[in-house]
């Protein structure tokens, strides 16, 4: 007789297999599991740093003392200057002449720079040297200017330095045109190592009195106060040096900041520029400031 056909043994085979690995797959997670947590705690795993320190808040000290309502002196924040005289085409700050702007400094304060005993009567004089080739030319106090968008009009600016001689400061000055008047928006004098911008911030390096740092200070621009102002001063530490004796420095111009009460006249330019002055040149966001004489 016809005997009737067994079912598919393959759909029950495999049906059997899968079943038959399901006990297996978790044997093997759970070893698996243990040797991870197991290896937590050998060398090189992972180990508790210790207890957190506990957060210490400032304690205020003498909180019965009278705060004081002034500045223990005259310190200019903010230097605006308007310079009446110099213009340029379609207000483009590159096409101003940088030895112009300094005559006009020059002329507007005569006390700093022309009287019988003004500290930077050297400064002045040089500026005859301006525009003049070889030696002479080299004596010109005025330096590179550099141009960069410091106030965030879309604009350039331009950095001006220049060295006040017979001292060893370089003086250092922002301006900008506002409408069609050019406004110096930052003026500072001091012993320079460099300067540098930063975004819309000046950043002058200066010697400190103690061996291996230097002090480092940021002026950024300020829209309510429409100028450059003071934002940060540092003491830092560049290199390993061993101490040196103090010493008391030879007698020189009153230090920086200018002293100069705020707001001061408008400046008004000297005598016109010399044939052959340089006009305005510089590279486009640049950072750090030049000994390349403007002359």
């Amino acid at each position: 007789m016809y005997a009737p056909r067994p079912p598919p043994p393959t759909v029950t085979h495999r049906r059997a297999v899968i079943r038959s690995r399901r006990p297996a797959l978790v044997t093997a997670l759970v070893a698996l599991l243990l040797g991870t947590a197991a290896a937590c705690g050998d060398a090189g795993g992972l180990e508790s740093a210790g207890g957190t320190p506990t957060a210490v808040s400032p304690a205020r000290l003498w909180p019965t003392l009278r705060p004081a309502a002034s500045p223990a002196w005259p310190y200019d924040e903010v230097q605006i200057e308007t310079v009446k005289g110099i213009t340029a085409p379609g207000n483009d700050i590159r096409k101003v002449d940088p030895v112009a702007v300094v005559r006009a400094e020059v002329a507007a304060h005569p006390a700093d720079y022309t009287a019988a005993k003004a500290p930077y009567r050297e400064a002045a004089t040089r500026l005859a040297d301006c525009g003049k080739a070889g030696e002479a030319g080299r004596r010109c106090p005025v330096m590179k200017p550099y141009f960069r968008d410091l106030t965030g009009d879309g604009r350039d600016d331009m950095t001006l330095g220049f060295r006040l001689y017979p001292t060893n400061q370089t003086a250092v000055r922002v301006y900008t045109f506002e409408g069609s008047k050019l406004v110096q928006v930052f003026a500072n004098d001091d012993a320079v190592i460099g300067v540098e911008l930063a975004g819309r911030a000046v950043i002058i390096r200066s010697p400190a009195g103690i061996a291996g740092y230097e002090y480092r200070t940021t002026w950024s621009w300020d829209a309510d106060q429409r100028a450059m102002v003071f934002s940060r001063d540092e003491f830092l530490r560049t290199g390993r040096r061993k101490p040196t004796r103090a010493h008391t420095p030879a007698a020189t111009a009153t230090p920086s900041p200018v002293p100069r009460p705020t707001p001061t006249p408008d400046l008004t330019p000297s005598d016109p520029t010399p044939p052959g002055a340089p006009g305005a040149s510089g590279a486009p966001g640049a950072s750090g400031a030049s000994a390349e004489s403007a002359g």
